[in-house]
């Protein structure tokens, strides 16, 4: 056995797989060698009764057991099995053929996470008409629900950046952990890629689905996701919800986006503190943004090129030195609003504009759409709404700080985004 530390792992779960597994495993370990790249080829045995286990040992391979059912088990046994950088999923029915190893392993910086897609231009798929019919069907439902960029979220054939899916907590435990596994990955703003892969079909042995089994579990992790995808933790929501298809979750978007840019009036040297992935910012290229969260910075990297991950309560920036701070749909959420405001005080130049909204707790609409979407949304940004102002309590603070307030709007009746200045003179 080499001394040498693995850089890439080929995970491959098996119940009763002895005849594929004869098949695969020789080919497998010959695109390895290909490659030229130390690996190892890890079997994760389901508990096998025609000697799957022994087969995959005499094939130089390493034998896992699998403790906790389900296919979710199997690939939480894999990953925990090597501490290799990149880890291949893959199955052992032989309709993911390993010579696809070298379009993964030539593409590995493009994305943390690259799935083999069937259904993206260039890939294809040999399955009857009625497991394609399902297997549409289910990618489509979870991509429209979850407004995903995304075409193939049910391909087993994948490679992971290994640390990006060890910290991750997943509830699914059947074949809907792959589409659980890609949403969370994506919701922290990593990259995921797909490459245009060709399906074939199975080698010996029947398929281990179970239509009405999964088919529920399936529904459940969609509803989950779909609360995920609605959530603070997911990176793109604010941006997503400037398109929305609800309503009223795009006019509040677009009006915030609309009256925070109006307040602009094209200034220069503009910092949004707590911009999250909202438009503001990536409409605004030279603007600084900054972010606590570091799933919406690595969003965000692709598509701005100036952030800084920082609390709006301690700025890494000079006294004085900008010209403009958005702090929009900030300061509800922290327990020292005060101290928040008087730092971007610190911050702005004499003269300096302060742009900062938050739900204006003083009426009562806000009151009734709070408790509606912590209902609907239980887990989303109602709950963590921790200091409440009304009109009249953010002006007394911001001209207790020395502001000048020059306009205040709504959006809705009840989310109000106040223009202030800093006085040109101490």
């Amino acid at each position: 056995m080499s001394s040498v530390s693995p850089e890439l792992a080929i995970v491959i779960p098996a119940w009763n797989e002895r005849e594929n597994l004869e098949l695969l495993l020789p080919a497998l370990r010959e695109t390895l060698a290909g490659l030229g790249v130390v690996a190892e080829v890890v079997v994760v045995d389901g508990g096998s009764e025609d000697g799957t286990r022994e087969a995959a040992l005499r094939r130089g391979a390493r034998v896992v057991g699998q403790e906790v059912r389900g296919y979710a088990g199997a690939l939480l046994a894999g990953f925990a099995a090597t501490k290799a950088a990149y880890v291949v999923t893959m199955d052992a029915d032989l309709s993911h053929r390993p010579l696809f190893l070298e379009s993964f392993w030539q593409r590995r910086d493009e994305g943390e996470v690259l799935v083999a897609s069937r259904y993206v231009a260039g890939g294809r798929a040999d399955m009857g008409w009625f497991r394609r019919l399902l297997s549409q069907i289910l990618n489509r439902a979870y991509r429209r629900t979850l407004s995903l960029p995304l075409r193939d979220l049910s391909s087993g054939f994948r490679m992971y950046r290994r640390d990006v899916v060890t910290g991750l907590t997943l509830e699914a435990r059947d074949f809907d952990v792959l589409e659980e596994i890609l949403i969370r990955v994506h919701a922290e703003g990593w990259r995921i890629v797909e490459v245009p892969f060709h399906y074939m079909a199975r080698g010996s042995g029947r398929s281990h689905a179970r239509l009405v089994k999964f088919g529920w579990a399936f529904a459940k992790t969609l509803v989950r996701m779909w609360r995920l995808r609605n959530s603070v933790v997911a990176a793109d929501y604010d941006y997503r919800a400037f398109d929305s298809p609800i309503w009223l979750q795009r006019y509040w978007q677009r009006t915030r986006h609309r009256i925070v840019l109006g307040y602009l009036d094209g200034r220069a040297g503009v910092v949004d503190v707590g911009c999250g992935s909202s438009r503001i910012l990536l409409d605004l290229a030279d603007a600084v943004g900054i972010d606590i969260l570091q799933s919406k910075l690595r969003w965000l990297r692709p598509r701005h090129r100036r952030l800084l991950r920082a609390s709006g309560d301690r700025l890494p920036l000079r006294p004085a030195s900008v010209a403009t701070l958005i702090t929009s749909e900030v300061i509800e959420h922290v327990p020292n609003a005060s101290e928040h405001l008087a730092e971007a005080r610190r911050v702005l130049k004499p003269g300096g504009i302060l742009i900062v909204g938050t739900p204006d707790y003083g009426r009562w609409l806000w009151w009734a759409l709070e408790w509606v979407y912590g209902t609907l949304l239980p887990g989303a940004y109602a709950h963590e709404h921790i200091t409440h102002y009304s009109r009249a309590t953010l002006s007394a603070e911001l001209r207790a700080l020395g502001y000048e307030i020059l306009d205040c709007r709504y959006v809705g009746f009840c989310e109000m985004i106040f223009k202030a200045q800093k006085p040109e003179t101490a």
